[in-house]
């Protein structure tokens, strides 16, 4: 339960925090008029792909920088715990019919409840969560950047992002919701759904993972995802284009699908 509401929370975290960093750098290059140079020598499709890429990378490097630290943390901390405990010693003493001296017990009780703690962390498959999650991060992502894009592309500044930034908030919140409802019953019907439906399936996917999650479902949740962003990036290019070189109009939602239309 721990391992899954960590993985959902840290999901949510990185797709909000990254997604941000990316829709601040184009607001911040049209603002400024930057965009304007860079696109004389790139399409603005590569243009956003590579900003994209670029802050996931980032994202990438401070994960695995995590799950180094972690891991030299929990063994220094297993060797620490448990350096003075043998429990050849009490098994032995038992069968002799020896009275073990009552604080000399108590640490060994305590020891053997760190070791029976540290048998559940490591009887845990993290190679599997840590590809998953490598993948549900990366198309969350990858999904939720281009609407960040879009965003960013459609506004000025920052203080006009609030009208756009309900529909893409929406979900992330609602899949942290789900994900506490997951952590208790990982195969219920809400649960399920909401691992499958691509943009709440990083978040919930990674609930159930550690309680041995069905492969169909997997499969079927990231071809989903994967799809999806597929889709969503092709959708955000089209807009992304169009409004990097809009300045000084309130754009909505219906300027948004002429943009789509637009045909350069």
């Amino acid at each position: 339960m721990i391992i899954g509401y960590i993985c959902g929370f840290l999901i949510y975290m990185f797709v909000f925090m990254y997604g941000n960093q990316v829709m601040r750098g184009v607001i911040e290059e049209k603002s400024n008029r930057i965009v304007e140079v860079i696109v004389s020598s790139v399409k603005p499709f590569q243009l956003m792909m590579g900003k994209i890429i670029g802050v996931a990378l980032v994202g990438l490097t401070q994960f695995i920088l995590w799950v180094v630290l972690t891991a030299g943390l929990v063994t220094v901390a297993q060797s620490v715990l448990l350096k003075d405990y043998k429990p050849t010693d009490m098994t032995q003493q038992v069968e002799m019919g020896s009275q073990l001296d009552q604080n000399a017990n108590a640490q060994d009780e305590d020891a053997a409840k760190f070791e029976q703690m540290f048998k559940a962390v490591y009887s845990v498959d993290y190679v599997t969560i840590i590809v998953l999650f490598l993948f549900y991060f990366i198309g969350g992502y990858l999904l939720y950047a281009a609407l960040f894009a879009i965003v960013g592309s459609a506004v000025d500044n920052e203080t006009d992002t609030q009208q756009f930034m309900l529909p893409i908030t929406i979900p992330l919140v609602l899949g942290i919701i789900v994900m506490m409802s997951a952590i208790n019953n990982p195969e219920g019907s809400l649960a399920y759904w909401f691992s499958i439906i691509p943009f709440t399936s990083p978040i919930v996917m990674m609930v159930r993972v550690p309680f041995n999650v069905p492969i169909i479902d997997v499969v079927i949740s990231m071809s989903l995802l994967v799809i999806s962003f597929v889709f969503m990036t092709w959708f955000a290019g089209k807009i992304y284009r169009v409004g990097i070189l809009m300045y000084g109009k309130k754009v909505n939602y219906k300027e948004l699908w002429k943009w789509l239309k637009y045909k350069s």
